[in-house]
């Protein structure tokens, strides 16, 4: 468990799905948890807007410093390459991407003076590839490589950073972009091999690991909490 004095997370798109569970989870290791959304007990932000965001970070940073973050809202905005549109692929970057590079250079500098902090990103299976997905794996692979550069330049400080590669996890915005009825949905269910769809709280038990004060020497690593989907598809 977390034992340092009012140790603040944020969460962000913490209102529902993975969020929900994963700022539940850091509730009951014992942090205070910050949770910038647009719906649901949080900060409301529109974390797609740059300007929306900055206020909800002077709002969450006025309750005092905060030293670790888990970077989670995003979207699918699903399409084949010739389907997906600019206007698509730019708000999936700003969501997805920008609001979490926003979000981690607001509180690097409480991180610098604790001497300590822990990044979490919320990838994807998809960054590996997945049809349908261009702006969405796009990217959910470009956090993975902010993830790996994040750990090198911030590891002197005390902080880690890692990322967390969800497969199929029972969430609104899995059943949203794929289809119950869909013969695809069937067959990547089919692939899992602990047979069975992932939960929010399979996350964010992989969550509370990377955040917890003990996990200081695992830094720059992307876990797949995937049911062995990605097994065969990541080097060793």
């Amino acid at each position: 468990m977390n034992t340092s004095p009012r140790r603040r997370v944020l969460v962000t798109g913490g209102a529902s799905g993975i969020g929900a569970a994963i700022a539940d989870r850091c509730r009951a290791d014992g942090l205070e948890v910050v949770v910038i959304d647009r719906a649901g007990e949080a900060i409301h932000a529109d974390l797609s807007d740059p300007v929306s965001t900055a206020a909800a970070l002077d709002e969450a940073l006025a309750g005092g410093p905060i030293t670790s973050i888990v970077n989670n809202v995003g979207a699918v905005f699903p399409g084949s390459v010739e389907e997906q549109s600019l206007e698509e692929l730019e708000a999936a970057w700003s969501l997805n991407l920008r609001s979490a590079m926003q979000c981690t250079q607001a509180i690097i500098p409480s991180m610098k003076e604790a001497a300590f902090g822990r990044i979490v990103i919320i990838s994807s299976r998809a960054a590996l590839g997945k049809e349908l997905r261009s702006a969405y794996a796009a990217t959910k692979a470009g956090l993975i490589g902010l993830t790996r550069v994040w750990s090198l330049e911030l590891g002197r400080y005390g902080v880690t950073a890692n990322a967390i590669g969800p497969g199929p996890i029972a969430t609104a915005l899995f059943t949203g972009a794929n289809p119950e009825d869909s013969p695809r949905t069937r067959a990547i269910l089919d692939a899992v091999p602990v047979q069975r769809m992932g939960t929010p709280e399979d996350v964010a038990h992989a969550a509370s690991y990377f955040l917890d004060e003990r996990s200081g020497f695992v830094t720059g690593q992307t876990l797949y909490v995937c049911g062995g989907m990605t097994v065969g598809s990541v080097a060793i």
